[in-house]
């Protein structure tokens, strides 16, 4: 039973907790186990929280037997990005600048999630300050890619992804600023939601550029996102019964075609087919002014997290990565006027984009334009890095420049994802659409 419990959603959990069938303090031991006994648990957790979670679960097992559950996921077990502060563990965000840094309280979101009875498994390994789509982290450890033992997993929620895909947690909490909850949900065949900026609070979460960092789950299924985000609001879950893509019209972003690799490309243009057959009307666009955004990526991304870490970094710089170093440092190289002048064009681009697309139900792509590379090259060709972070990450950046909700969907091509991009504080329409989707492509 522990194995079958490994691989089910975190609806499904619940539900068996709700029906007598789970006992939430076997469901946490069978995860801490596995964590355990993994060949690779020590490099997708970086450290388990055991007691803690041992005792939310036998808290969950009394309001089960008392009928006196707080939500659909309470007793479920689920895993937590290593940049949400824990008073109970050590919070360092992938980096040894901040090794040993023990925070007084639990992020807010852990507060809420925790209330609502999800049990935290412990603290899952990430890009160094979560500056990276790859996942790469020498400094700390690089989780395995569901795929190839080889290749990166996608980052920066590398740990996250990790977690669910080898069934070590029944979900995984993470954060995305440029694509860091999404690109990891694809390259391991995950659901990825990333959420309005603003939607989920980031007291406790360390920062990496404030403006753009969201909060959201990676997880097994749309109905588990939809679970997961109104947990981590106390909120109630949307309603995604009856979801249909009759009626639904399509937005295809040429844009994000360009450079796109033969297999994420296929696999894209099989899943809209697919889509398409199901009821939903798609056309295509490009949309130029999203160029624009793009070129304003590097002035608004590390002006912000130079801004942020600029002190911490210069007094050990040789701590870090070197390729994630260079990376706030560009930050260094911007004038603040040009900083203030980008923003300005930025927002008049999100409203005339939003206008564009406003009778759209959403706009879909790859969720990368490549297929996860591997780790040696990475680690040999500095050029190599860089280009191929930039184009991994291009596509989910749309979405982040466009500050609306994001999900990542598996399309059955292992380690290529389809992405949707919605309206701003449009979860709950996303996520119905997506459960439609999500129906079309199994």
């Amino acid at each position: 039973m522990a194995d079958d419990w490994q691989n089910m959603s975190a609806g499904a959990l619940g539900r068996g907790i709700g029906a007598g069938r789970i006992d939430p303090v076997e469901l946490c031991e069978s995860f801490l186990d596995a964590a355990g006994a993994h060949p690779d648990g020590t490099r997708i957790y970086a450290r388990l929280t055991r007691e803690r979670a041992l005792a939310e679960a036998q808290a969950a097992a009394g309001r089960a037997r008392d009928g006196q559950r707080r939500g659909p996921l309470d007793g479920v077990p689920v895993s937590w990005k290593d940049l949400f502060d824990t008073a109970d563990a050590a919070t360092e965000a992938g980096s040894a600048l901040l090794r040993d840094r023990q925070p007084e309280r639990d992020a807010r979101v852990l507060q809420t999630a925790t209330a609502q009875g999800l049990v935290c498994l412990g603290k899952t390994h990430m890009s160094e300050f979560a500056f990276s789509g790859l996942g790469l982290n020498p400094i700390t450890a690089t989780p395995p890619n569901r795929h190839d033992p080889e290749a990166v997993p996608g980052g920066s929620s590398s740990g996250a992804a990790a977690s669910v895909a080898q069934g070590l947690a029944a979900a995984g909490i993470g954060s995305d600023t440029g694509g860091s909850v999404r690109v990891p949900a694809a390259w391991n065949d995950l659901v990825g939601l990333k959420t309005t900026h603003g939607r989920l609070s980031l007291t406790g979460v360390v920062p990496l550029a404030a403006r753009f960092d969201t909060v959201g789950p990676l997880c097994r299924t749309v109905e588990d996102a939809g679970l997961l985000l109104a947990a981590l609001e106390g909120g109630r879950a949307p309603d995604l019964a009856g979801a249909s893509l009759a009626g639904t019209r399509l937005l295809v972003l040429e844009n994000a075609l360009e450079d796109c690799r033969d297999v994420p490309a296929k696999a894209f243009e099989d899943a809209a087919g697919r889509l398409a057959r199901a009821g939903a009307t798609i056309e295509r666009a490009e949309i130029p002014a999203l160029e624009t955004a793009q070129s304003l990526s590097g002035i608004l991304y590390t002006a912000e997290a130079w801004g942020t870490w600029r002190e911490v970094i210069q007094a050990d710089p040789d701590a870090m990565f070197a390729r994630i170093r260079d990376r706030f440092e560009a930050g260094g190289s911007f004038a603040a006027a040009d900083y203030v002048a980008a923003w300005r064009l930025l927002d008049e681009i999100r409203a005339a984009v939003r206008a564009q697309v406003a009778g759209y139900d959403a706009v879909i792509l790859p969720t990368t334009p490549n297929v996860a590379p591997k780790v040696q090259r990475l680690l040999d060709e500095d050029d190599y890095y860089v280009t191929e972070n930039l184009l991994t990450l291009r596509n989910t950046r749309y979405g982040n420049l466009l500050d609306g909700a994001a999900i990542t969907l598996p399309t059955g091509t292992p380690g290529a994802g389809i992405m949707f991009l919605g309206r701003p504080m449009g979860e709950e329409r996303l996520l119905r659409l997506a459960r439609a989707a999500e129906a079309a492509l199994a």
